[in-house]
């Protein structure tokens, strides 16, 4: 019952953002043909879940409109969280296209009826999206039930802890020096899920797959592979490579996607996202 809410919510997320857009010569309407470059950014609010404390996180994402040109735009009027913002740890470099799921804001469980709004500015257009606990977006990203899929698990040791679902907080924090490659393990690991045994064989499920992304920093990022392939032979090991151009402190998206595409297919469930925070000196 959740699921079909969230396909729902994600839909209307992108045209209640469209429809926000308040000003800029930039502005594109929602069924407009995408472009290359020049258009704007909206926030899309993927849901809401409850937490085993009582607490509730909002899972958050955005859909950059151009299909080519990659935006940074710093915390700050042009990127904000109102109120008690302007920074909630929301990305600032923004890649083409829809990217689901990228942070999460955690809320007391008496946060009720409260909202947060989040405004961005890009190429002369400005949108503002809401969020909230609306009972409509509730969302299950640890779960497809319908299908009994879960997301991939990601370690960064070895023996460490598993991480799973949407990001909170940083899974790890390291340090780097600029232009001097930064090279850190991650390990993967999925299960087969309802889907793939029925449409592939059973137990046939598709492997995990890595993306690496900027999230935030101060300057450009290198990844010898954004994309680097597991060895499922070795515990689904895989180096990630980066080197950083400036100092300062960035943070760095780990994706990983199950047979069910970025995003879960636009379910909500089942794909797992954590931030590394390196301190580049």
């Amino acid at each position: 019952m959740h699921l079909n809410r969230s396909i729902v919510a994600a839909l209307a997320t992108i045209g209640v953002a469209a429809s926000w857009v308040v000003a800029g010569a930039a502005q594109q309407l929602p069924l407009q043909p995408t472009k290359e470059r020049g258009a704007n950014v909206t926030a899309a609010y993927e849901g809401w879940y409850p937490n085993p404390d009582g607490t509730f996180t909002m899972l958050i994402g955005y859909f950059n409109r151009n299909r080519i040109e990659i935006l940074d735009i710093p915390v700050g009027p042009n990127n904000r969280i109102d109120p008690g913002g302007p920074d909630y740890g929301q990305p600032t470099h923004f890649l083409p296209r829809r990217q689901w799921g990228v942070f999460t804001i955690t809320v007391p469980k008496d946060f009720g009826n409260k909202k947060f709004t989040w405004t961005l500015t890009a190429n002369g257009g400005t949108t503002e999206i809401p969020l909230s606990l609306n009972v409509r977006y509730q969302i299950e990203p640890f779960k497809d039930v319908a299908m009994g899929n879960t997301p991939p698990i990601l370690k960064l040791q070895e023996s460490g802890p598993e991480f799973t679902g949407p990001p909170r907080g940083f899974a790890a924090t390291v340090s780097a020096a600029v232009g001097q490659p930064l090279s850190f393990p991650v390990w993967v690991s999925d299960k087969p899920n309802k889907t793939a045994e029925e449409g592939r064989g059973r137990g046939s499920a598709l492997p995990a797959t890595i993306l690496l992304v900027k999230h935030r920093g101060p300057g450009e990022v290198t990844f010898a592979e954004a994309r680097p392939k597991a060895d499922f032979a070795a515990d689904g090991k895989a180096t990630a490579t980066a080197t950083f151009s400036a100092p300062g402190e960035y943070v760095v998206r780990v994706q990983v996607n199950d047979s069910s595409g970025e995003g879960g297919g636009g379910f909500q469930c089942c794909w797992t996202n954590v931030h590394v925070k390196v301190n580049v000196k």
